[in-house]
């Protein structure tokens, strides 16, 4: 799998951009605050219709515009996609595969697989569980359609009972609809905190042993799985939390509360692992999801990674960089330094200065 080139119009702090990779290692060089970010950023939006940032549609249009065009051209084994995105300010955003325009934007998920790992996922570990459930969830979007279907109702299902509950309040006689969503929300919930526990299994048969390697032999690290509430009780947690529910307004058993946590040695990394361990936890995590990746989908994913090797020491940045031979790579960074002194294989290379981008080799 491969990305061939992005054109980019009135997107961030690009009018114009056209943009063509190699299918090995591709580096975007520049201060900060340029724009390097924002092509990693398109590439992500085309393949998941989401910003890795979590910024709204409106707010990746350039400035004075309505409307932000990206265009990819992606190589799926003998497959060529283009594919075309409109994000609007004030309307819902338009897709079209080979031209063709998609009706729901779920369609799109699993053309392009794509992992970033950026300075922010090196805080994964001691961030707050939105953000490992996060990873869990595109993950699994990416790599299984039925999960994505799942959690996509899932969550609207939790809207709507959430919007019900804060209803009652001022209407008691819409109570006992409640029955409805909760038939609904422990429906798709069983089968996402199934997958999800059968993700973090898979996870796990694979990050040990890169953990070990890059600790030097010294560390072993579990991935444990904490759902909110067990898949076997679902139905009855919901119940008995019903009255709870009405007085705070809001859902509070469920999938969307659960978490896992990462464990060197039987002991909690968030809790007591250093920042050093902590990072090793989250890179591991990215290595990891690489070669799931790879066993799931026959094929290599496309790699992003953003500025992250500034943040790893020598001996990290060497692992990774020797991990990802044969994935097209594109990498952004702010000089060229840390290539040269691993000797590492550069097969394009481009300079960002303000939303222009020329390429040097």
């Amino acid at each position: 799998m491969k990305i061939n080139s992005l054109d980019l119009k009135n997107f961030r702090n690009y009018d114009i951009l056209n943009i063509s990779f190699d299918e090995e290692t591709n580096i975007i060089y520049g201060d900060n605050a340029q724009g390097k970010t924002n092509i990693l950023e398109a590439i992500y939006v085309a393949a998941t219709t989401k910003s890795h940032r979590g910024s709204k549609d409106r707010e990746m249009i350039a400035f004075h515009e309505e409307e932000s065009h990206i265009k990819a051209i992606v190589q799926k084994k003998e497959t060529s996609y283009r594919i075309d995105m409109h994000l609007k300010k004030n309307k819902p955003k338009g897709i079209a595969i080979n031209g063709v325009p998609i009706r729901r934007a779920s369609e799109l998920f699993g053309i392009i697989n794509i992992v970033f790992f950026s300075p922010e996922d090196l805080n994964i570990i001691k961030d707050g569980p939105a953000a490992r459930r996060r990873f869990i969830d595109m993950e699994l979007s990416q790599i299984d359609k039925i999960y994505l279907n799942d959690i996509s109702n899932y969550n609207r299902i939790l809207i709507q009972r959430n919007k019900l509950l804060k209803e009652i309040g001022f209407r008691d006689d819409v109570k006992d609809t409640l029955d409805v969503w909760d038939m609904q929300l422990n429906n798709f919930g069983l089968r996402i905190i199934e997958r999800r526990k059968t993700f973090i299994k898979d996870l796990n048969e694979i990050i040990n042993g890169i953990h070990h390697n890059l600790s030097g032999g010294k560390e072993n690290l579990v991935i444990e799985y904490e759902p909110n509430v067990d898949s076997s009780d679902f139905e009855r947690q919901i119940f008995l939390s019903r009255e709870r529910d009405i007085k705070t307004k809001m859902t509070n058993i469920g999938p969307h509360k659960d978490d896992i946590c990462f464990k060197i040695n039987g002991n909690d990394v968030r809790k007591y692992g250093s920042q050093g361990q902590q990072r090793t936890a989250a890179l591991s995590l990215k290595l990891s999801e690489i070669s799931l990746v790879k066993r799931v989908i026959h094929d290599n994913p496309i790699l992003l990674l953003d500025d992250v090797l500034s943040e790893l020491d020598s001996n990290r940045q060497n692992y990774l960089l020797n991990s990802i031979k044969d994935i097209q790579t594109i990498i952004t960074c702010t000089g060229l330094d840390e290539f040269i002194n691993n000797r590492f294989e550069v097969n394009k290379i481009y300079k960002v200065i303000d939303g222009t981008v020329s390429m040097e080799n």
